[in-house]
């Protein structure tokens, strides 16, 4: 067994292991939220799903970027929610049952919207593209709804031990993911500086901001699911991201090294709109004390 196979394993086991961690913390009403809030879903939608990806193509259709910054960012705007976002979110003050139902309603609705997102952005650029619904399915499915379906089933079946273990799969999970992404950035870390320049940063900072925007902007009157919004419009799942490119740019390796640099500028260009975020929630909690 390779380094690398062990590094996909640890990141797999995480990514697992946090969302299992959270379904045990959520109930089915939870997942259910947005799908029950037709409005609100769809103001949800227009901001992951129309005005991201637009932003994203219009920067890459205007600006001479890297081939590989070009998909990359084309494929992250149109993914689903991470799995591994709730988390944040969660502890920036956003209601449990918007994050959740934002996590499922996004991992659903993407098994027909990614394929269609992507045979648009192909013609659009003049190059045959496509991912098949199965493929994004998959992904999601294992990433996303299996082990929030576990977790769910666990809470629902025995509430105290689940309390119990959700911190502990947390912690497994973060330790985990922490040591797969460093020795990720080990490995890829020249990949990735080779990209950088020609604005690239810039770029993919825009079109961080631009989610942030759009997310604060479409999430409703509460303002803890603006900003769950804006996080979940900023960020979006690696893994389709990456299925999403192997599929249809074989020939660009630089691929993954873009999206980890989409990444860690998303990480940075996030972090002083979550301690605003952090801050004014914790104003309003005390406010009504």
């Amino acid at each position: 067994m390779d380094l690398a196979h062990l590094i996909r394993l640890a990141i797999t086991a995480s990514v697992l292991l946090l969302v299992f961690a959270l379904g045990l913390r959520a109930t089915p009403e939870d997942a259910t939220y947005l799908f029950r809030r037709p409005a609100r879903f769809l103001r949800g939608f227009v901001a992951m799903g129309v005005i991201v990806p637009a932003v994203a193509a219009a920067f890459a259709a205007l600006l001479d970027l890297a081939p590989a910054v070009k998909i990359a960012m084309l494929a992250m705007a149109v993914s689903p929610v991470p799995p591994i976002l709730p988390g944040k979110q969660l502890k920036l003050g956003g209601r449990s049952r918007y994050v959740f139902g934002l996590l499922v309603a996004a991992a659903l609705v993407s098994v027909i919207f990614v394929p269609l997102a992507i045979g648009v952005l192909g013609w659009l650029f003049g190059h045959e593209a496509h991912v098949g619904a199965g493929v994004v399915a998959r992904v999601v499915g294992i990433t996303v709804l299996l082990p929030l379906a576990a977790g769910l089933t666990a809470h629902r079946v025995a509430p105290m031990v689940a309390e119990r273990i959700a911190p502990w799969a947390a912690r497994v999970g973060n330790v985990l993911l922490l040591a797969g992404l460093l020795a990720v950035l080990v490995v890829v870390g020249p990949a990735i500086v080779s990209l950088v320049g020609n604005g690239t940063v810039l770029v993919i900072a825009a079109v961080v901001v631009a989610g942030l925007m759009a997310g604060h902007w479409l999430g409703g009157p509460d303002p803890d699911d603006r900003t769950a919004l804006a996080i979940a419009s900023s960020m979006r799942h690696p893994g389709v991201a990456m299925a999403i490119a192997r599929l249809n740019f074989p020939e660009e390796p630089l691929v993954p090294a873009a999206v980890l640099l989409f990444l860690l500028v998303n990480v940075i260009v996030t972090l002083p709109y979550g301690l605003w975020r952090r801050r004014a929630h914790a104003g309003r909690a005390s406010a009504y004390r």
